[in-house]
């Protein structure tokens, strides 16, 4: 496995089981992972493996567009962030510790099944395991003509300014009040302080901006605070494949697939770190208690993938009612239905309240483009 955010969360979850402390683990890591290439953050409702590390959380949560504005106190739920460098920081302290892990810094060339196992070719030499646990990005031959392909794609500063001007009970989850340019744009703020926040220019779409676009959107958005001075403190750039491209859970009988090869980015909101975890668990699970992966791997429901699918569409399609759709989902909804449903916990009833409670057209042209098997071409 490697050593990014899914196979350090795997790793660490067989660290926490006792029932595999005598079966022995190898990451194959490239990177360094020694600097803060990005931060997580992920709504949860119950304790995690990981909260000794999370930075900040947030009991309070914002919406806003042009047609609904509301600030939401979290009942059950709290909006957490992790820090990329400090989650590498925990989890390797902790495999270092223990002689069941071995880490070495090589890419991993080739893997393969075995009769008996998988075999790994790498940088730093040969290496077979019963099981291998594939972390790689997704090497995808587009299909344009049978799935859907964006990205959410961002540019974040971390800045401190010169006045009070933020709210740091108050995560602004997406403040769509910008210009849409016909694609889903918005702003998504969070404050750690009154004069220190994480602001990210946010896009759904299927190309990336020039740098100075999505700068120049967070310099307005700053201006319209009324932000006269700031220091960019530190940056962030990342773009998320959002596809219904189908992205196996395995590649034979020994080869695990983990993180964005899965599938475990959610198509239709980029969201990642909370479905890793929760990929790590049910796969630690059913090795602690089988010695084998589970027959189903990662327990994924079709009817969420169909919704992901309708969602995908329309933002290909006509990206600019993203906004109404979300404002119609927050202004109708309890926000714990919501992210319950995008978490992929939500009954057949709470389903049909959420999709009650937008405009059906959108999703109902979207059916049948999935029907007919072709992704809508944008609406002229």
């Amino acid at each position: 496995m490697g050593g990014g955010a899914a196979g350090l969360s795997l790793a660490y979850h067989i660290s926490q089981e006792p029932r595999l402390a005598d079966k022995r683990v190898l990451l194959l890591e490239p990177d360094a992972k020694d600097q803060n290439d990005r931060t997580w953050s992920f709504w949860a409702d119950e304790p995690m493996l990981f909260d000794k590390i999370v930075a900040h959380e947030w009991e309070q949560l914002a919406f806003r567009s042009p047609q609904f504005e509301r600030v939401f106190r979290l009942k059950r739920h709290r909006y957490k962030m992790i820090r990329g460098l400090d989650f590498y920081r925990f989890v390797r302290a902790a495999l270092a510790a223990s002689p069941q892990f071995t880490m070495v810094q090589a890419a991993v060339e080739t893997l393969e099944n075995t009769p008996d196992g998988a075999q790994a070719t790498s940088s730093a030499g040969a290496f077979v395991a019963r099981y291998a646990f594939d972390s790689r990005p997704p090497q995808l031959q587009p299909q344009p003509q049978k799935h859907r392909y964006l990205l959410q794609h961002f540019v974040g500063w971390e800045v401190e300014t010169n006045q009070d001007v933020f709210d740091p009970a108050v995560a602004e989850f997406m403040d769509f009040r910008g210009e849409q340019h016909q694609q889903a744009r918005f702003m998504y703020v969070m404050p750690y302080s009154r004069r220190r926040a994480l602001i990210e220019y946010t896009l759904f779409s299927e190309q990336m901006l020039p740098k100075q676009d999505y700068e120049a959107a967070m310099r307005d958005y700053l201006q319209r605070l009324g932000v006269a001075e700031f220091r960019v403190e530190a940056q962030e750039v990342g773009a998320i494949p959002m596809t219904d491209h189908p992205l196996p859970p395995a590649n034979g009988p020994h080869i695990i697939n983990l993180g964005t090869r899965a599938g475990r980015a959610k198509p239709s909101t980029g969201y990642a770190f909370k479905r890793i975890q929760a990929h790590s668990a049910r796969l630690v699970q059913a090795l602690a208690a089988t010695g084998a992966p589970p027959r189903h791997l990662t327990g994924d429901q079709w009817q969420f993938h169909f919704f992901d699918t309708l969602l995908l569409d329309i933002m290909r399609r006509r990206g600019e009612i993203t906004r109404d759709i979300f404002s119609d989902l927050f202004r109708r909804n309890p926000v714990e239905r919501i992210f319950d449903f995008l978490d992929e916990r939500t009954t057949w009833v709470e389903n049909f309240q959420i999709m009650n409670s937008v405009s059906p057209w959108p999703f109902l042209r979207s059916i049948w483009h999935v029907l007919r098997g072709r992704p809508g071409q944008r609406d002229q």
